[in-house]
């Protein structure tokens, strides 16, 4: 299945497109948006109010920040690399 995936994602990679959500109206998408963004300041906050963490452990708040962000697809560019 993995050749049959990779012939199908190399054969598509140069095809448009065209995604559409007919009932999804501006303010629809708007709304869902702030909401999300809502959820992750909420849960931003909750990390940095944890004071089961030692200043020391700064990194590790950073690092679940981080993650909030990715959960909600950013992936905060190169400074999470630290692989």
């Amino acid at each position: 299945m993995e050749l049959y995936q990779e012939i199908l994602r190399h054969i598509l990679a140069d095809e448009k497109i065209q995604v559409s959500f007919p009932e999804l109206t501006d303010s629809d998408s708007t709304k869902i948006v702030e909401l999300e963004c809502y959820r992750a300041l909420r849960k931003i906050k909750a990390i940095l109010e944890d004071d089961s963490l030692e200043d020391s452990e700064c990194f590790y708040r950073i690092e679940e920040i981080v993650c909030v962000f990715e959960g909600l697809g950013s992936d905060c560019g190169n400074r999470h690399d630290f692989g």
